[in-house]
């Protein structure tokens, strides 16, 4: 694959972005981080991204909203679930509407770097 995979991640606390960055740019993603899920819609709106790293509990828009945003603008787009409020039904809610994965907080980079290695692996096989 000539480009690099691109991700967004969006997350209202900036420290997961701030983490998660730096530790997916080190593996050659393309990524940008949002706090406001207005903001991320807005610039999926302009580009498709091959990855969506997404909070569920957001204020405004959540994450499921975000999924069902993605699915419907951008099908071919992986998106992988973070919350720090995991439940099963949330998780097959997430998953019956589309998304590749779900992750609960707190979480190790190392797992975040596995799903999105998996999800880019997908990306390449379809």
């Amino acid at each position: 694959m000539s480009n690099p995979i691109s991700i967004l991640v969006l997350d209202d606390e900036p420290l997961v972005g701030d983490r998660l960055k730096p530790a997916l740019e080190k593996k050659s993603y393309e990524v940008e981080t949002f706090t406001d899920p207005r903001e991320a819609l807005k610039r999926m709106e302009s580009r498709d991204f091959d990855i969506v790293l997404t909070d569920i509990r957001m204020e405004n828009i959540d994450g499921i909203q975000i999924l069902d945003t993605v699915m419907r603008t951008s099908p071919r787009t992986r998106v992988l679930m973070i919350t720090g409020y995991a439940t099963m039904q949330l998780a097959r809610r997430a998953m019956a509407k589309g998304a590749f994965d779900f992750i609960a907080k707190p979480f190790k980079i190392a797992d975040i770097q596995e799903m999105v290695a998996k999800a880019a692996a997908s990306l390449a096989e379809s």
